[in-house]
């Protein structure tokens, strides 16, 4: 599995990477967290909001810093 946070670095995308990583590690699955801040590949995923949270190329959030309990559900498909 690979996550992909996208955002230019900004306290909010910061954030949302280091609670990514957590329940991430948390939760012992298998799968890789990337940081993505080039501004032409977030509009790739059609993202024009961040921080955005991508699991296997599907953008799961947009604009938000999402909650523990919903990456949990994100990722355990």
């Amino acid at each position: 599995m690979i996550i992909k946070v996208l955002g230019p670095g900004c306290p909010k995308c910061q954030e949302t990477e280091q609670i990514v990583r957590q329940v991430v590690a948390d939760s012992g699955v298998d799968a890789s967290v990337e940081k993505v801040t080039d501004i032409m590949e977030i509009a790739g995923y059609g993202v024009f909001g961040t921080p955005a949270v991508v699991v296997d190329d599907q953008v799961k959030s947009v604009g938000k810093i999402p909650g523990k309990d919903e990456i949990k559900i994100w990722i355990k498909h």
